[in-house]
């Protein structure tokens, strides 16, 4: 099975020349599902300690890869959605800027942590992420995806971190 066949492809949306990449339909299928859960598994190194899923759909494989491996799991957030002290991040976006939030005491100084998320586009969110890791002085082991549209140079951001998609369009 290729996993790339699994999700649907929208012309048009959200907006006319865009081709989004529905994973809803992957994530439906129980056996792509697990295969992308144990694709994007075998990219993280045994020792890290925590994984980080960036709301929303990084909350579905962070979720699950943290069950697999037996780690503590740290939901990043959109501002207002974390109860607790936290620290935010902002990000520019096409027209605009938006943040993400991270509890204060979410990662203790030193441990190792890979960060997750459905798609690499840009990068902006993920650096933003990445940024409030190095705040609290944790190690960025990782940022793996389930899918990288490789156009948008979202690599390029995380120069000098290991990135791993296990799809590429």
């Amino acid at each position: 099975m290729e996993l790339k066949d699994t999700i649907r492809a929208i012309e048009d949306y959200p907006k006319e020349g865009v081709i989004f990449r529905d994973i809803t339909t992957l994530l439906k299928d129980k056996d792509a599902f697990k295969k992308a859960v144990d694709e994007m598994a075998e990219k993280i190194d045994s020792d890290v300690d925590k994984i980080i899923g960036i709301e929303a759909r990084g909350f579905i494989f962070g979720a699950a890869l943290a069950y697999k491996l037996n780690k503590g799991f740290i939901p990043v957030r959109k501002p207002g959605k974390l109860p607790w002290d936290k620290l935010s991040e902002s990000y520019d976006l096409e027209y605009g800027e938006d943040s993400i939030e991270i509890h204060e005491d979410a990662i203790d100084p030193g441990e190792k942590i890979v960060i997750v998320d459905d798609l690499l586009a840009t990068g902006g969110t993920s650096k933003a992420c990445l940024k409030l890791v190095e705040s609290l002085k944790g190690e960025v082991s990782a940022l793996v995806f389930l899918a990288e549209l490789e156009g948008l140079k979202g690599r390029e951001v995380l120069e000098g971190e290991k990135v791993y998609s296990v799809i590429k369009y």
